[in-house]
């Protein structure tokens, strides 16, 4: 007879980690269960390599505030981003403080975010978000310059040796943050089974199937030993990156019906050279290409990781029916079903432009790669950068529409969750988990509320809206994390 636990989380990820570690502290009594096919945590789209360590606050990211077709700009989407990233601030600031999470620079660092774009039209469009963000709560300190001097002050690469007479703007917000999500979920699964739950490492879960009780039997294989092996849970949690569709689809639940996935991979240009990195301390965000995903917007990040500071330039996108760096050439054919398969079809007939850019990315080499660098900063060399591969996103496919998000798939009865998507995903982990608490869990939710209020003080409530409590909890984070205000 299979065991009956609690909580099973299938993927060892930051979402996982963040799930689990919320019901560990909100009911501490419950049996965890974590099952990761890989011989470690954080190995795909949580490891530091494998996303911009962006702390996703729309600070510089365009994509979150375009431009309408008369021109105007909504700040609506932008603070809703920045009101998420500051709950994962909050938890972390509590764990931290309790003893769970580490010193602040083992995760997170000070790392100003800005904007940089060219020609009339862009800079017309990011004069007016500015003047859109300049005076909200959240976005104060935020600063604009058209000045070549200013922006060379800011950072210097993008400046130097660039061609007069071209229009160029930038914002700056000294707050902005670099975090390697890798340590952060290391870091919540080590304390998590500090405290009891259990951590299975190569175990792949192949199946899943509701019981008369109402636990799902997940059947599992040991992915060294090939030992398969099976276990009943209470609740389950899919957080496993692309490989969470065809698990939702194995459930059978209802909820998953007209889902697929369009598999998306990345590549960056990364230097370590000192004397290039002693130069740019910033997150630079632009314009995406025509035809681009948000997820391949250029940017060219410091990054700090396992303590060395280097620099991203990207990403470049690649293909590969993959739905995980490490999954299967089948995945993209096997996830089609009747009841997705005419939504997918008309996804590949309206996005022309899609297959356009990611047909030139593809045929860039690396001399190509390094050219779309030197916009950025014009005087790269090629022997300067190496390729190193980014992680692979599965963009989310629904009602013929290709989705840039993330989306929670909950059952009707909260037994089972699933997140699909990707960005902004990581940074606003703790909001995504936060919502499916309350979808999931409903009846317990007013019995958790004064748990949560203390790891993250604004549950329940937006900041935005309130500039005196904003400045205190942004400000008190911002002196615990040893970040920027």
């Amino acid at each position: 007879m299979s065991e009956t636990v609690d909580v099973v989380l299938i993927g060892g990820g930051v979402m996982s980690a963040t799930l689990g570690t919320l019901i560990s502290e909100l009911q501490p009594d419950w049996k965890i269960v974590v099952f990761e096919r890989l011989s470690d945590v954080a190995q795909e789209s949580s490891n530091a390599w494998n996303n911009a360590g962006t702390g996703h606050a729309a600070l510089c990211e365009l994509n979150y505030m375009p431009a309408a077709p008369d021109g105007s700009v909504d700040p609506a989407k932008a603070i809703s981003i920045n009101e998420q990233f500051q709950q994962s601030r909050q938890l972390w600031t509590t764990l931290m403080e309790e003893g769970v999470l580490h010193a602040p620079d083992t995760f997170i660092n000070p790392t100003p975010h800005m904007t940089f774009v060219q020609g009339e039209k862009d800079v017309k469009y990011l004069r007016k978000r500015y003047e859109a963000l300049k005076d909200q709560p959240l976005f104060a300190g935020i600063e604009y310059s058209e000045d070549s001097r200013v922006i060379n002050q800011w950072a210097p690469l993008l400046m130097q040796k660039r061609v007069a007479g071209e229009p160029f703007a930038a914002t700056r917000v000294p707050a902005g943050t670099d975090v390697d999500f890798g340590s952060v979920t290391r870091q919540l699964f080590d304390n998590l089974t500090a405290k009891g739950a259990t951590l299975y490492t190569n175990r792949e879960v192949r199946k899943l199937k509701r019981q008369k009780d109402g636990t799902w039997k997940l059947n599992f294989r040991d992915m060294l030993g090939k030992t398969p092996g099976s276990m009943n849970a209470r609740f389950v949690f899919v957080g496993a990156g692309g490989w969470a569709l065809k698990l939702l689809q194995a459930s059978g639940i209802p909820e998953i019906k007209g889902y697929g996935c369009f598999p998306i991979g990345g590549q960056w240009l990364k230097t370590s050279n000192p004397a290039i990195v002693a130069q740019h301390h910033a997150k630079v965000y632009s314009q995406a290409a025509v035809g681009a995903p948000p997820m391949s917007v250029p940017h060219l990040d410091t990054r700090v990781v396992d303590g060395e500071t280097s620099i991203l330039f990207g990403p470049f996108a690649t293909f590969t029916p993959k739905f995980l760096k490490h999954g299967h050439m089948l995945d993209l054919v096997t996830q089609v079903r009747f009841h997705n398969v005419f939504s997918m079809l008309k996804v590949a007939f309206t996005n022309f432009n899609l297959i356009k850019y990611l047909v030139s990315e593809l045929a860039k080499t690396h001399k190509g790669k390094v050219e779309s660098l030197r916009e950025f900063v014009p005087t790269a060399k090629d022997e300067d950068w190496v390729l190193l591969n980014a992680g692979q996103r599965a963009q989310v496919m629904k009602g013929g529409k290709l989705q840039f998000g993330t989306e929670v798939i909950a059952h009707a009865d909260g037994s089972i969750a699933g997140l699909l998507g990707a960005s902004p995903g990581a940074s606003t982990a703790v909001s995504i988990m936060l919502d499916l608490l309350n979808s999931c869990f409903p009846d317990r939710i007013a019995e958790w509320e004064p748990r949560l209020k203390q790891l993250i003080p604004s549950y329940g409530e937006t900041l935005n809206d309130k500039p005196a409590e904003a400045d205190k909890i942004v400000t008190e984070t911002a002196e615990a994390l040893h970040i920027n205000r």
